[in-house]
């Protein structure tokens, strides 16, 4: 990566913003190529090794009024998962945090109905048995932080703990980011900008503060093809999935014009299983920081890293659905047939519509990519973009 970045559009490509460090040219290529599959609507790219900035690009329409720029942010869905493990590892690393203690150990109130022995880890990896609640909950439910906290300290497991795995598509966020509120006696909010987007200086909320919701790209959801549906063919199964994306408040439509992901109050609630926004640039530095010295702080040890990616729920998930399944460390998702990482020591979090973040340790990569054209199953984008950044490292 010597001598100064080279802009986009002197590698050919003017619809491209941002510039690649020499050496990762054909990134430019391939992030074009990204765009050409977004429907005229936008995305960015970020990656830093060692530290370094090697590629920065964006393109795109951020709206129907707007371009998407270098400082463009969007909703990250479930690359919020990463970020909430990354502040869990940060209290492991103080010894504040034991991941194989009870969560009730924290939280009291949780061991209720049967959930005494639940152990932190198990609310990280998927196994705690509550990915929905019973009841169907409203909207008002979702955005006030008590009330989600008390719903699930007070249900019953809808599956046995430990016995297996299904996704906890937005309980994660409540379940582990309540443990985080006991221990440090803050907000994962507030949790999240002390330790994490102040020291970095970087762009990325869980919660967006009401003068920054202008800037949000707004979100486009493209139609699904029926023969790439992965609903579970069970009714009982697909009923809960579905239950579980939504808890009965939320439209399987998550990017309908003001409402779901797009409208104000989402954004601006605490949701920390799925509703964290950030720009690209934030997030590459966020998980630099997470194998690399060179970032202004390091986060999270070689040991708890260690520990975190050791693997804990993989295969198929309790719920049937049909393969490939993803991998998931504690709290952090691993690569798998699903989600190609860069290499097999990789560990971060992807989100729904195309969103891929994470760390990679072998080559102390941070690396985001982010779209508001939101594409369902078989969407390659975000794997031509880590196989191109895979060929460059390795020639």
């Amino acid at each position: 990566m010597n001598g100064p970045p080279q802009p986009a559009i002197d590698l050919g490509f003017p619809q491209v913003g941002g510039s690649v460090a020499a050496g990762f040219e054909g990134l430019a290529d391939t992030f074009a190529r990204t765009l050409a599959l977004s429907h005229k609507h936008g995305g960015a790219l970020h990656i830093r090794v060692a530290g370094n900035l090697a590629v920065d690009l964006w393109g795109g329409e951020a709206s129907v009024a707007r371009s998407w720029q270098q400082d463009t942010p969007t909703v990250i869905f479930s690359c919020t998962k990463g970020l909430v493990a990354i502040l869990i590892g940060e209290l492991v690393r103080e010894g504040r945090l034991d991941l194989d203690a009870p969560a009730s150990a924290y939280w009291p109130e949780f061991a209720a109905r049967g959930k005494d022995s639940i152990p932190v880890r198990w609310l990280l990896s998927h196994r705690a048995g509550l990915p929905a609640t019973r009841r169907d909950l409203e909207l008002a439910d979702i955005v006030n932080w008590d009330r989600m906290v008390q719903v699930l300290a007070e249900e019953e497991p809808l599956l046995p703990p430990g016995e297996g795995h299904v996704y906890h598509a937005l309980t994660y966020g409540w379940l582990a980011g309540e443990i985080i509120r006991r221990v440090t006696g803050v907000g994962v909010e507030e949790f999240f900008a002390q330790r994490v987007v102040r020291p970095l200086q970087v762009e990325a909320w869980i919660g967006v503060p009401k003068e920054e919701l202008p800037r949000v790209a707004e979100l486009y959801a493209m139609p699904i093809a029926p023969e790439a549906s992965r609903s579970p063919a069970d009714p009982e199964d697909a009923a809960l999935a579905e239950r579980a994306m939504t808890l009965g408040a939320l439209s399987v439509e998550v990017a309908e014009p003001n409402a779901g992901f797009n409208s104000d109050e989402i954004r601006r609630a605490v949701i920390p299983g799925a509703g964290g926004v950030a720009t690209a640039q934030a997030l590459a530095t966020i998980w630099s920081a997470a194998v690399s010295d060179a970032e202004s702080i390091r986060l999270l040890d070689d040991n708890v890293i260690a520990d975190m990616r050791r693997e804990q729920s993989a295969g198929e998930p309790a719920i049937s659905a049909p393969g490939p399944w993803s991998r998931w460390g504690t709290g952090f998702m691993l690569t798998s047939e699903r989600r190609p990482f860069l290499t097999e020591d990789s560990f971060g979090h992807d989100g729904l519509g195309g969103q891929v973040a994470f760390a990679d340790p072998q080559y102390q990569v941070g690396f985001a990519y982010l779209t508001n054209d939101l594409q369902e199953f078989y969407d390659p984008r975000g794997v031509l973009l880590v196989q191109a950044l895979r060929q460059v490292l390795n020639s």
